[in-house]
């Protein structure tokens, strides 16, 4: 397979996944916090095109459900009334790409019947707009904690590979003790010490800012190699004597050889990012509830019950799989290109 299509499937791959989670607002069928307290537990809603009497209905349709009497979580269709699947229907407010207030989702149905097709968490909310909602605090917490540790590690690492001296033996002497620390362990340590009742925003830049700062040191020693090597190319060393100042070699003929460097840390650090705030939502050290993450979503699974008979409740790991897939496909691709 060329590079080029080696680069081309994982961006389309996760260009989908980023563009539907920027539309959650509009995808979702509903708010990730609206709750139907009739339908906890519920499987993913089956869609019909044959009704009750075998006739085939071009528009899919879903039946009305209700739990039976006496028994917990089982769960009957009414098939005295059909419930045609609705597009660009209208439902609860949202916001659209995050920042337009609308009402306007992709699919949903009229009540008193909900689509569920993902199933629903054990207040009844529905966990695909749950999912797909929750995507925006995992997938961006990894983007926004990546470019944390890649800008001190960059920072860092080309300040010590450029100067050299007892500033390259301070900073890679920091940097070997964060990467002989198991960096998993220290960010529990370092969560444990902040407060756990803070508001939802409050804990997402924490958690930003916590697995930043652990991450940094790797990147860091992969910037200074390629620094060492680069300030004693015969151009920067000419720059420097005709009087070039040390931004300006940086910036001119050091840094557009390290860009290669970040590009390929960046699609290597973004899903262990991803993984780190999914393991602390699941363990509930990351955004609160209401406010969904996909850590968040399979902390349910902690439940026995939840985790031998709830089988959509897997569905957030699911997701994760194509994600983690395609950023290590990125990564080779990029490293294939730029070696």
């Amino acid at each position: 397979m060329s590079p080029r299509r080696q680069l081309v499937l994982p961006l389309v791959c996760l260009g989908i996944v980023h563009l539907a989670v920027l539309l959650a607002g509009f995808i979702a069928p509903y708010n990730y916090a609206e709750q139907d307290r009739n339908l906890p537990f519920a499987p993913p809603s089956r869609i019909h095109f044959f009704d009750i009497q075998g006739k085939f209905h071009f528009r899919p349709f879903v039946y009305e459900r209700t739990e039976e009497e006496d028994q917990f979580r089982v769960y009957q269709e009414l098939t005295a009334r059909q419930f045609p699947l609705q597009f660009f229907s209208r439902g609860s407010d949202s916001k659209f790409a995050g920042t337009v207030a609308t009402n306007l989702h992709l699919f949903g149905v009229k009540l008193p019947a909900r689509i569920s097709l993902m199933g629903t968490d054990s207040y009844g909310r529905d966990v695909f707009s749950r999912l797909v909602y929750g995507g925006r605090i995992s997938l961006l917490a990894g983007l926004l904690a990546t470019a944390l540790s890649l800008l001190g590690g960059t920072t860092l690492g080309a300040l010590s590979g450029f100067y050299g001296g007892w500033l390259d033996a301070v900073i890679m002497r920091l940097a070997e003790l964060f990467l002989a620390l198991p960096w998993l362990y220290l960010l529990f340590a370092v969560r444990a010490f902040l407060p756990l009742h803070i508001t939802p925003a409050d804990a997402f830049l924490m958690i930003i800012a916590v697995i930043g700062f652990v991450g940094w040191a790797k990147p860091a020693r992969l910037v200074r190699g390629v620094v060492l090597s680069a300030r004693e190319r015969g151009y920067v060393v000419a720059g420097r004597g005709f009087g070039a100042s040390d931004f300006y070699l940086l910036q001119r003929h050091i840094f557009p050889q390290v860009s290669s460097v970040i590009l390929a840390q960046a699609a290597l650090l973004i899903p262990q990012y991803i993984l780190a705030e999914v393991t602390l939502s699941f363990l509930g050290l990351g955004v609160g509830e209401p406010v969904p993450s996909w850590g968040s979503i399979l902390g349910s699974l902690q439940q026995y019950h939840v985790l031998v008979s709830c089988w959509w409740m897997f569905f957030p790991g699911v997701v994760l799989i194509p994600v983690f897939f395609s950023y290590s496909q990125l990564s080779q691709a990029l490293q294939e290109r730029f070696v």
